[in-house]
């Protein structure tokens, strides 16, 4: 139980920062860190050795390191280029840029 517990745990959080960066050299290291600390940890743990560690490490490191830099960057946040008031004051954007 503590074992599927700590793989879980360990999936959940690489994949939650997946995909940080903006520029593609930014997401493939990104992608190649993560990646490699999770298959270590995840090869670690399913054969209780080093090689399994070693070997998930490497083969998560090339995994996230291609996922990373193919994925499409996080777009910009949107600014308010207009604001229009209401009746009571309130102000609300009418377009972005």
């Amino acid at each position: 139980m503590k074992k599927s517990l700590i793989l879980s745990l360990a999936l959940a959080t690489g994949l939650g920062l997946a995909g940080c960066g903006y520029t593609p050299e930014q997401r493939a290291t990104n992608g190649a860190l993560i990646g490699g600390a999770t298959g270590a940890t995840v090869g670690a743990l399913a054969t209780g050795r080093a090689g399994g560690a070693i070997a998930g490490g490497i083969l998560g490191a090339a995994a996230g390191g291609i996922i990373g830099a193919n994925s499409a960057p996080p777009p910009p946040p949107r600014r308010c280029a207009e604001f229009t008031y209401d009746d009571y004051g309130g102000r609300h954007c009418v377009a972005w840029y």
